[in-house]
């Protein structure tokens, strides 16, 4: 039984954004697909929200991801969170793991995306 979910992507690209939701929901087409252009907009969509998973890039104008992934634990406790990122430094990577969240490298792929959400199935 496939329940509805909800995920939040969190990227200044919107091609970034559209390339993530295809490959959620060529995996769960009966999810519900969310997305913020910056992390202050993420922020703000959480609170109507409760996403099972968020994607979040770290480089965005305003405030950044790592910045905006520490709100977002704080806001859902619950929810699976994870950089998508180029940015593969190992500075990154320990601050994630400080934060309890996941790091997915980019470029996003069908492959990756579907790996990460057969976890919260």
């Amino acid at each position: 039984m496939n329940e509805t979910k909800t995920v939040l992507v969190i990227d200044d690209s919107r091609v970034s954004r559209l390339m993530a939701r295809q490959f959620i929901l060529s995996r769960q087409p009966g999810w519900q697909v969310e997305e913020a252009g910056t992390g202050e907009e993420g922020i703000e969509k959480v609170k109507n929200l409760s996403p099972v998973l968020i994607l979040i890039d770290v480089n965005m104008p305003g405030m950044g991801g790592l910045a905006a992934a520490e709100h977002l634990r704080a806001a859902c406790p619950g929810a699976h969170i994870s950089l998508c990122t180029a940015n593969v430094q190992n500075a990154t990577r320990n601050r994630a793991n400080e934060l309890g969240i996941g790091f997915l490298e980019k470029p996003i792929t069908e492959a990756r995306i579907h790996a990460l959400i057969g976890a919260l199935e």
